[in-house]
């Protein structure tokens, strides 16, 4: 059986419902979904409260710009190493037995942050521990979703998780501010544990049991064997391999946006912080205009042409930004790249949820995330050193355009992989034959 299959049906299992995939509707007949949809935004509110509030106490104690660079670093770039490591969590035990544990883990080493308030070094193996612990939920999560829905309210539910989430991290910032001067720096991180045991405590409450879904046919071996036999998947599959190598490539050449936007706005147009903030603002703005439009229309059309699309327009908003003759306008490219960036996490992670059998879904995840960290994290760096030889236009220009080299080529292989995954997923195919 294939894994549209299985996740097709294990969405029949749960009843009857709305026909509509909207995303209200969505949320209204499917409880289950309802709490993994709320707990996700709840714990990323509190993440991004944490955030700040780790920020400004690192800023202030250390007093040096490479201390809060380094906090940044091992709460993004560090845990997406083991990425095999905890997508094959995933896997090997129940979801929402994973999924309970990592928050409850979360909140409790940000507690003992509060409370210790501890130097640099410690401090920054407490935040690397939390994010390990997140990058164990983040892959789960996604695994779990095809058995809170329907096969058809796939792209609804992924948008909404995208539109909770990158809702939450618009709001925690403001959230930190209001609460920063009120209760100061243990108070809000204290808070922000308080969000990671309310999430965890609704997980246990309104999520059902999910069982994992190990293939049966797959050997039994240590955690590390089940990495590499998820490392091994993505390899020999070519949708799964396309998907990532594709999103990864956009992602690598992309990610210098955010530092290019700050030295346009303040070189290039001669603009003050609030032109900055203006421009950093346009992503977010049309990322979560983006959710909102997709959560709403469902699953119409090809996610394959949605992907291919969100490539496209997310790279073209910074090759035309590089061209833009004032704030106004990169502000508006900007806001439409949003738009594209929705799109592409809408798309791919329905895609990989419709094509990766359940028991092999967490390590796919796990991988993808992982390899999509490193991706920005390379481009970090190397757009730095882009930015340092030329201009931010340049840079820009040279961003968006490679993105739409990555797209053209992903635009030609896609379709070949999916068919091929297709064909061999199908009962006289290789799958279908090694099944019966």
């Amino acid at each position: 059986m294939n894994g549209h299959a299985l996740h097709g049906s294990s969405g029949e299992r749960m009843g009857g419902g709305a026909e509509s995939s909207g995303g209200a509707r969505l949320l209204s007949a499917r409880p289950a979904f309802r709490a993994l949809f709320l707990s996700r935004t709840v714990s990323f509110t509190g993440e991004a409260v944490a955030l700040v509030a780790l920020m400004l106490y690192v800023a202030d104690s250390a007093g040096q710009a490479i201390a809060v660079s380094l906090l940044l670093l091992v709460g993004d770039f560090a845990p997406a190493l083991f990425g095999p490591l905890t997508g094959a969590i995933s896997d090997r035990w129940a979801l929402r037995r994973v999924m309970i544990v990592s928050e409850f883990a979360q909140g409790a080493l940000l507690l003992l942050m509060a409370l210790s308030l501890p130097g640099l070094p410690l401090l920054l193996a407490l935040v690397a521990a939390r994010a390990l612990a997140g990058q164990v939920f983040l892959p789960a999560s996604r695994a779990a979703v095809p058995a809170l829905v329907r096969a058809r309210e796939l792209a609804s539910a992924n948008a909404l998780i995208g539109f909770g989430t990158n809702g939450a991290e618009a709001v925690g910032p403001l959230l930190a501010a209001a609460l920063f001067p009120v209760l100061g720096v243990r108070g809000v991180l204290a808070g922000a544990a308080f969000a990671y045991l309310c999430s965890a405590l609704l997980l246990a409450s309104r999520l059902p049991p999910l069982a994992r879904a190990r293939d049966e046919r797959e050997p039994a071996g240590s955690l590390l064997a089940h990495a590499r036999e998820g490392l091994a998947y993505i390899r020999r599959d070519r949708s799964a391999r396309v998907i990532t190598l594709g999103f990864c490539a956009v992602v690598a050449f992309n990610g210098i946006d955010d530092v290019a936007l700050v030295l346009l706005a303040k070189d290039t147009f001669g603009s003050g912080d609030s032109a900055v903030g203006l421009l950093l603002a346009a992503v977010g703005i049309g990322l979560v205009a983006g959710y909102a439009l997709l959560a709403r229309r469902g699953a119409r059309g090809s996610m394959a042409v949605l992907l291919v699309a969100g490539f496209a327009v997310s790279s073209a908003g910074n090759l035309l930004t590089g061209l833009a003759w004032a704030v106004a306008a990169a502000f508006a490219l900007q806001a439409v790249r949003g738009l594209g960036i929705a799109a592409m996490d809408v798309a791919t992670n329905t895609l990989l949820q419709r094509a990766v059998p359940p028991g092999m879904l967490g390590r796919v995840f796990g991988n993808f995330y992982g390899a999509v960290g490193v991706a920005a994290g390379l481009s970090y760096v190397a757009g730095g050193l882009l930015l340092d030889a030329t201009s931010p236009r340049t840079a820009l220009l040279i961003a968006g355009a490679s993105g739409l080299v990555a797209t053209l080529l992903v635009a030609w292989r896609l379709p070949r992989a999916l068919a091929r995954a297709e064909e061999e997923q199908s009962p006289g195919g290789v799958a279908g034959r090694s099944a019966g």
